[in-house]
């Protein structure tokens, strides 16, 4: 097989297709069969034989290269999208549906229209729905999205005062637990460790198994442990450093396990 990973938008996930004969280089834009019909996308990798034996799947098909027609068909499905999305707006409004649309787009052939929104609660859009099957003449999919889809599609700057990475280089969201956080000795602040969607931090996902690996033979915050004759409560960790405070009854006492034995 000869797979390439494709997206759809440059803020998008990355789709695996089979082009077979093609040889496409990087950032080349491609048509591709779809369950939802045909796609224009951008080739961002090849992807390596050894990798597809773990991943074997039943991969869709890169149809053909794009032409000029295509990019210009493109484009108007682009400017296409983005009206419906204001009508879309509209329509709900009319219908006092509490919805708020954040982004539209056509399949390439135009046999779907996805809208993505926001809403407090669940929608009932049925009656939304057929009125927008009857000026658009396609099918219509409304997605109600959370609060990191939210921010990935709006977008912003995080924290660390660099564009949000749910916007910038993350193809997907993966599960981040409030045990990151625990494993990492983070102080569990809302105000420090959720990020602009109100949600725990991306990043908390990045270091932690690095945090797993080095808490290994380190003890807990509240156990009792001896050290060179020394008997004390544990009442501070530092885990990259790997040096503990000791509570020893007369003075706080710091070690540093990576030079001393304990027992």
């Amino acid at each position: 097989m000869n797979i390439y990973g494709v997206k759809f938008n440059d803020k998008g996930k990355v789709y695996y297709f089979n082009a077979h004969d093609l040889k496409i280089n990087n950032n080349v834009c491609v048509i591709v069969e779809t369950e939802k019909g045909l796609q224009y996308g951008k080739v961002v990798e090849k992807i390596k034989e050894s990798d597809l034996i773990k991943n074997q799947e039943n991969f869709k098909d890169i149809l053909r290269l794009t032409t000029k027609e295509d990019y210009k068909k493109h484009l108007a499905n682009l400017k296409d999208a983005d009206q419906a999305l204001k009508k879309a707006q509209e329509l709900a409004d009319e219908l006092d549906l509490g919805m708020r649309f954040l982004s539209s787009s056509f399949t390439f052939d135009k046999k779907q229209l996805l809208l993505n929104f926001t809403a407090d609660e669940r929608v009932d859009f049925r009656e939304l729905t057929r009125k927008l099957a009857a000026i658009y003449r396609t099918r219509i999919e409304l997605r109600q999205i959370g609060a990191r889809d939210k921010a990935c599609s709006v977008g912003g700057i995080g924290q660390c005062g660099r564009e949000l990475c749910c916007a910038s280089f993350l193809d997907s969201l993966e599960s981040v637990s409030m045990n990151m956080a625990k494993n990492q000795n983070l102080a569990l602040n809302p105000s420090k460790i959720n990020g602009c969607c109100g949600r725990l931090l991306c990043c908390l996902a990045y270091e932690d198994q690095n945090y797993l690996e080095a808490q290994k033979g380190l003890p807990s915050v509240g156990d009792i442990v001896t050290i060179e004759n020394s008997k004390g409560k544990v009442v501070s960790v530092d885990i990259l450093n790997r040096k503990i405070k000791l509570d020893c009854g007369n003075e706080i006492k710091e070690v540093n396990l990576n030079n001393e034995s304990n027992k």
